[in-house]
């Protein structure tokens, strides 16, 4: 199919509207939710995408235009790419540790299960958060406490899908979820120090071999 094809394709755009809109339903009935995103097919991963570009602009949004007191950030300091790499790159550890582990705890969930379950996880943190950007414009500091409740439910309700989800896609119980949980964490950390290590043995050759072209170029030249 090409490319003119998929941009007309009515059906297309039907199922994808249909799956963001399944959102909707997972974030208030978790449970049968997830089990329908993956076993039934309801979810997309086109919506997933959506979902994960949704919280992106959420973010630098939040750093524009959420109210000083309670975002203290200077605007024309901030890097965008940075920003976006600090939602990203946890997003990919996280759902490749998580599939990682799935051999080991014998999880049923594939990396796509895992990536759309924890992309329709964070709806709430959108629904939630763009609001909270204009009524941050609005509030005065004695009404703070109205925007830290909303700011941290906007987190736990994310942080209880993702286990709600992890939990249905590879059909564990709570327990063995938690712990599972546990051990992407660990994972996770894992990863983060292989790749600072790697990061670190790279930056150091390359100044060994940028030192040793200088000192050769010098005593030629």
């Amino acid at each position: 199919m090409s490319i003119l094809s998929r941009l007309t394709d009515r059906q297309r755009w039907g199922r994808l509207g249909g799956s963001l809109k399944y959102a909707l339903h997972v974030i208030t009935h978790p449970f049968d939710g997830f089990w329908d995103l993956t076993h039934e097919k309801r979810g997309t991963m086109g919506a997933a995408n959506i979902i994960v570009i949704a919280v992106l602009i959420t973010r630098l949004l939040a750093l524009e235009h959420t109210a000083f007191m309670f975002n203290e950030v200077y605007w024309p300091s901030v890097n965008i790419l940075q920003q976006c790499l600090s939602v990203l790159l946890p997003l990919v550890i996280f759902v490749i540790s998580n599939w990682g582990l799935t051999t080991l705890f014998e999880g049923k969930g594939t990396l796509k299960d895992v990536y759309m379950a924890t992309a329709y996880a964070l709806t709430p943190y959108v629904l939630l958060q763009l609001p909270m950007i204009v009524l941050s414009n609005w509030i005065t500091v004695d009404e703070a406490a109205f925007y830290n409740i909303l700011a941290t439910l906007s987190l736990v309700w994310s942080g209880g899908l993702i286990i709600c989800g992890m939990m249905m896609i590879h059909d564990y119980s709570l327990a063995k979820t938690l712990l599972f949980i546990v051990m992407t964490i660990a994972a996770m950390l894992i990863v983060v120090f292989l790749l600072l290590l790697f990061f670190t043995l790279v930056g150091d050759g390359v100044g060994y071999f940028t030192s040793l072209y200088k000192e050769i170029t010098f005593r030629l030249y």
